[in-house]
């Protein structure tokens, strides 16, 4: 019997070193795409999905990134004073069930892997899903949304996957590829970041995982691999063949925020999916075509 999906862990410990200095005081998860932080589009996405429970594993300084989704009860009472009703309804999804949501600490900059075992009493025996807020996906229907589609029907371990460029294979991990319907894709193998030339494909995998617990033991042993750093790859590669492992190639547009171009662009593809904003933004933009 398949385990339903309740909960989900974010890593949001890292510095942000890409963004500096605006990282300085403030969490990259907590730069906006247009009007809402990257961390927001996570929640969301995870919510859609049907997730209950939250698990933000943070780091010194990051507080911010609880109290965003905390009540602000004085800057309420202004805008109800004031009658600012839009405002105020702007502020709805920035609420979590009393509960719902937990922050654990993960002391030193250790990688992914050290990242989700430190959120392992939050886990306990149950499936869970990752979202990396670095990642944002423009999609009909949420990423994570279609991946549980896919693990009700699976169960085991679904990754969203894209297809990268050959020469760019070592920023990611990267899956051996089995059976292949052109949707769903059996994993036979993962490796980090491999060169271009010992790629086994190009088909690499995305912030957004669906795993089970049977992960936990395997990152217990805080192995270090690519980068001196214990890599949540390495940890899952250890489970082909006992657990099912599926790719999933979703359907919808990947911004990688945790980069300056791919941040840039993302404020463009959702500022022109805004119906208040649209208009406006293609006309500003037609000024710097004709430069």
């Amino acid at each position: 019997m398949i385990k339903p999906l309740k909960k989900a862990v974010l890593p949001v410990a890292g510095m942000g070193t890409r963004f500096l200095p605006a990282t300085k005081s403030v969490p990259k998860e907590m730069l906006p795409v247009v009007d809402r932080p990257l961390i927001q589009y996570a929640i969301d996405e995870a919510r859609e999905a049907g997730i209950e429970e939250f698990c933000l594993v943070s780091s010194r300084g990051k507080d911010s990134l609880i109290d965003y989704f905390d009540i602000a009860f004085e800057l309420e009472a202004t805008l109800t004073a004031r009658k600012k009703t839009s405002a105020l309804k702007a502020l709805e999804l920035t609420r979590v069930t009393p509960g719902s949501m937990i922050s654990v600490r993960q002391q030193e900059p250790l990688g992914l892997g050290h990242a989700i075992w430190c959120a392992r009493s939050f886990i306990g025996n149950d499936p869970f899903a990752i979202l990396l807020p670095d990642d944002v996906v423009q999609s009909k229907t949420s990423c994570l949304k279609q991946m549980v589609e896919v693990y009700n029907r699976t169960g085991g371990n679904v990754l969203a996957v894209t297809e990268v460029p050959r020469e760019k294979t070592d920023q990611y991990g990267v899956l051996d590829v089995g059976k292949d319907d052109g949707k769903l894709v059996e994993v036979k193998g993962l490796v980090e970041k491999p060169k271009p030339e010992d790629a086994p494909s190009n088909l690499s995998v995305i912030g957004r995982y669906i795993l089970t617990a049977d992960v936990l033991p395997h990152l217990a042993k805080l192995e270090k691999g690519a980068g001196g750093e214990v890599q949540l790859t390495d940890a899952m590669a250890k489970m082909i063949g006992h657990v099912p492992f599926h790719g999933f190639r979703y359907e919808g547009r990947r911004f990688d925020c945790g980069n300056k171009i791919g941040f840039l662009e993302a404020q463009i593809a959702f500022s022109l999916e805004r119906e208040d904003l649209a208009g406006e933004v293609r006309e500003f933009l037609k000024t710097y075509q004709a430069k």
